[in-house]
């Protein structure tokens, strides 16, 4: 295996030297988008009449033949890359020598190592947002269609654990739709710094040779080429953004898998989670875990340990390229791969989920979160809000007592805490009434959760 530098040393590299450097068992996942900058700069090399244009197709024919060649061998599992090559770059000029011979050393003029990398990570980047933007789409998409089956399914709101008012299972859903939203427009807004092409970028300098890079970029889909040829070769912002957003991602995910876990236990019973997303222990016959959720909520470290490992990867780097950049690889592809797993493991749980409307308004029953709404009645009667407040105080007390609900007392018991109740207090108190007594712009009465939906329908193409 040859090597694409060494003109000048006299001794070959020291074999752990060759292992502890080596990339390609990491960046061979890179080939394809490797193969298509190097389409495109051969292209740009025999339009601008740096290299013969003849050369230049003989180049393209035979980059084009590897591609197809890899396609096919990998349908086939049958892909082995060399494990001496020092990276998927090496490996594919490699094979390009053995078809053209001394020819394929002409591909690289007018690039370096350093511009190409970067470029194929920007490259394979894009397409990943693209792929995670359309998974959290379809995420997004469920979220809406169960929404919409649950407008009147009536839950226990929480603030700090404890039951505080009803809600709508479906406005509890749409948080989640909105926390995703926040994610999709970040990976959108990324887009615009990620989607600039830093071939031509050579090391570091730029190059002699008159390269036109605004060709290239358009070939590639690059709105325009990068602007500084040290910050080109040495920026991986982009890098970081995507792991950032993945982590904010994973930690929407997260809570998401905790309410899950929680729903699922008998304690709450809110949730059935399929058999298929599910397993038992080898001990207990009656057991059905999450361990989908539970795993999810345990990787968000692993997309977190990768953001931070690539922040302290940059931490005091000087310009322009170090090795030290190499490692970017290892915290991309972690985070890539752990996200995009969590979301279509996190789509599968909730569209094969059965929700037990029957539970969440038993636990409703007695637990006081109605109790708002029981101050707000005396407060439509001209009673000041702190005076109603602790009328409201003393009959949750009065029920704690006696071991009932509120909504378990009738008329003439609420009348001897205040004489400003009436008789339609009773149906105000129920936990649907109260839900539904929630109109404000963004509550979690039926319209507003339907005005909701209709806008997230329209964020999503759902609604033309």
């Amino acid at each position: 295996m040859s090597k694409l530098w060494g003109g000048v040393f006299d001794q070959a590299t020291n074999r752990e030297v060759e292992l502890f450097t080596a990339s390609i068992g990491l960046d061979e996942r890179l080939w394809k988008v490797d193969i298509q900058g190097s389409i495109a700069h051969a292209r740009m090399l025999g339009n601008q009449g740096i290299i013969p244009t003849e050369e230049s197709h003989q180049i393209i024919t035979a980059l084009e033949a590897i591609q197809s060649e890899l396609e096919q061998g990998f349908r086939a599992g049958t892909v082995h890359f060399d494990p001496k090559a020092e990276d998927i770059h090496s490996e594919i000029e490699n094979r390009l020598a053995e078809k053209l011979g001394a020819l394929a050393g002409k591909l690289h003029t007018g690039r370096s190592r350093n511009d190409q990398v970067v470029t194929d990570v920007r490259l394979y980047l894009r397409g990943k947002v693209i792929e995670l933007s359309s998974d959290l789409r379809q995420m997004q998409n469920r979220l809406i269609t169960i929404s919409e089956q649950h407008l009147e399914t009536v839950m226990p709101g929480l603030t700090h654990t404890q039951h505080a008012q009803p809600v709508s299972l479906a406005h509890h859903l749409m948080a989640y739709f909105w926390m995703f939203e926040r994610d999709h427009a970040r990976l959108q807004d990324q887009k615009k710094r990620l989607n600039l092409m830093p071939l031509g970028s050579a090391a570091l300098a730029g190059t002699s040779f008159p390269l036109d890079r605004a060709q290239t970029a358009k070939e590639l889909g690059f709105d325009a080429p990068t602007e500084n040829s040290l910050d080109a070769v040495s920026d991986r912002d982009f890098v970081i953004e995507y792991l950032s957003t993945a982590s904010t991602l994973m930690m929407h995910l997260s809570r998401l898998a905790e309410e899950l876990i929680m729903w699922s236990a008998p304690e709450f019973g809110f949730i059935q989670l399929a058999d298929s997303v599910t397993t038992g222990s080898s001990i207990m016959p009656q057991k059905k875990n999450p361990d989908v959720a539970e795993l999810i909520r345990g990787r968000v470290g692993r997309v977190y340990g990768a953001l931070m490992g690539a922040l302290t990867m940059l931490k005091a780097l000087p310009l322009s390229y170090n090795r030290d950049l190499q490692e970017d690889k290892h915290f991309l592809f972690e985070g890539v791969d752990t996200t995009e797993s969590c979301l279509r493991l996190m789509l599968l749980q909730v569209s094969t989920a059965k929700f037990r409307s029957d539970k969440m308004a038993e636990k409703l029953h007695g637990d006081f979160s109605n109790a708002t709404d029981l101050a707000d009645y005396l407060v439509t009667k001209n009673l000041p809000f702190r005076q109603a407040h602790e009328v409201a105080g003393q009959v949750v007390k009065h029920c704690v007592e006696k071991k009932c609900g509120i909504e378990d007392l009738n008329l003439k018991g609420l009348q001897t805490f205040s004489p400003l109740f009436a008789s339609d207090v009773v149906e105000k108190l129920k936990p649907v009434s109260v839900m539904r007594a929630r109109t404000t712009q963004g509550g979690t009465g039926v319209v507003p959760v339907k005005i909701q939906i209709e806008h997230a329908k329209e964020l999503v193409g759902l609604k033309a």
